[in-house]
C-alpha cells in the first residue's frame, strides 16, 4: 500500500486530495489496498477518507455492525467531517447503512457494493479447515469471478488472520452480528440518493440482494457489473470508477 496511514487519537486512516469528502468503508476481510484503485482515481478530484475499522481492536463483548457505526460517528466528528459521501464494500456497507439510518444529517449520498444488510452467505460463518492453507485460498477465490484476483498476498493475509485465534473469534462474532442485524425495516428511511454498484457474479451477496436493497430504498439506483463477484472495486476498478463518477456528478450538482 503506497498510502502512509496517518494515526492519531485512537484513529487509524489514510487520507488524499481535496474536494468532497467521499469515505470508503472497507469489508470484514477487507484490507485499505482492496480500496487503492479508487483511491487513485477519486483523490484528484475529491477528499478520499479511508479509515481502518477496528475490528481487532473494539471489546469483543461489544463488537458488532453497531458499534462499528458509532465508531464511525466519533470519527467523523474528530475530523469535523459533515455531508460526506459513504463508500461501503460487504461489511463497510452494512456500517454505512447503519450509520446513515441513525445519522442521515451526516451523509451526503450512499454507495454500497456487494453490502451485507440484508442477506450474506458469510465468508465467516465459520473456518472448519482454518489451517489448511489451500482451503482458505479456495474461500477467498470464492469471493471473486475471476479466481486470480485472489492474489497470494491476499490470501496470505487472510489465512494470518484466520489462524490467530483472538482475531477468529471476532471475525466470527461480527460475521453472526452481520447476519442478526436485518435492516429490511429500516431502509425506507433512508432517502438520501444510494447507488448501488453489484457484480452480477457475486456469490456472497447474491444479485437478488441488490434488487432487494433496490426496491427498498427509495432513492436508489442499481448497476449491474458483469463478470465481477462480491468486489467490483479490486476486480472491475475501472467500470466500478466509472459507475461511481457518474453517481457522484449527477448527486453533486444538484
Amino acid at each position: 500500500m503506497k498510502y502512509e496511514v496517518i494515526e492519531e487519537d485512537g484513529f487509524k486512516y489514510i487520507e488524499a486530495g481535496t474536494g468532497q469528502t467521499l469515505v470508503l468503508l472497507h469489508g470484514l476481510m477487507g484490507e485499505l489496498s482492496n480500496w487503492e484503485p479508487a483511491l487513485d482515481h477519486f483523490q484528484k478530484n475529491y477528499h478520499v477518507v479511508v479509515p481502518i475499522l477496528p475490528i481487532y481492536d473494539l471489546p469483543l463483548l461489544t463488537l458488532g455492525v453497531k458499534s462499528l457505526s458509532k465508531y464511525v460517528h466519533r470519527f467523523l466528528k474528530y475530523r469535523k467531517l459533515n455531508q460526506v459521501v459513504l463508500i461501503g464494500n460487504s461489511l463497510g456497507g452494512h456500517v454505512g447503512l447503519v450509520f446513515t439510518a441513525a445519522h442521515q444529517e451526516f451523509v451526503k449520498a450512499l454507495v454500497l457494493t456487494g453490502s451485507s444488510g440484508l442477506y450474506e452467505n458469510a465468508f465467516g460463518g465459520s473456518f472448519p479447515r482454518r489451517e489448511s492453507y489451500d482451503y482458505i485460498r479456495e474461500k477467498v477465490e470464492y469471493t471473486f469471478y475471476d479466481p486470480a484476483t485472489a492474489t497470494k498476498e491476499l490470501v496470505d493475509e487472510v489465512f494470518k488472520s484466520v489462524n490467530d485465534r483472538s482475531r477468529v473469534i471476532r471475525i466470527l462474532a461480527l460475521a453472526k452480528s452481520a447476519i442478526r442485524h436485518n435492516m429490511s425495516k429500516e431502509l425506507s428511511r433512508i432517502t438520501i440518493p444510494v447507488s448501488l454498484i453489484w457484480g452480477k457474479q457475486d456469490k456472497i451477496t447474491p444479485p437478488e440482494v441488490a434488487v432487494e436493497f433496490h426496491e427498498l430504498l427509495p432513492n436508489s439506483e442499481l448497476n449491474w457489473v458483469d463478470q465481477c463477484g462480491h468486489a467490483p472495486m479490486m476486480e472491475r476498478p475501472e467500470i466500478f470508477n466509472d459507475y461511481l463518477d457518474k453517481f457522484l456528478n449527477r448527486i453533486l450538482l444538484k
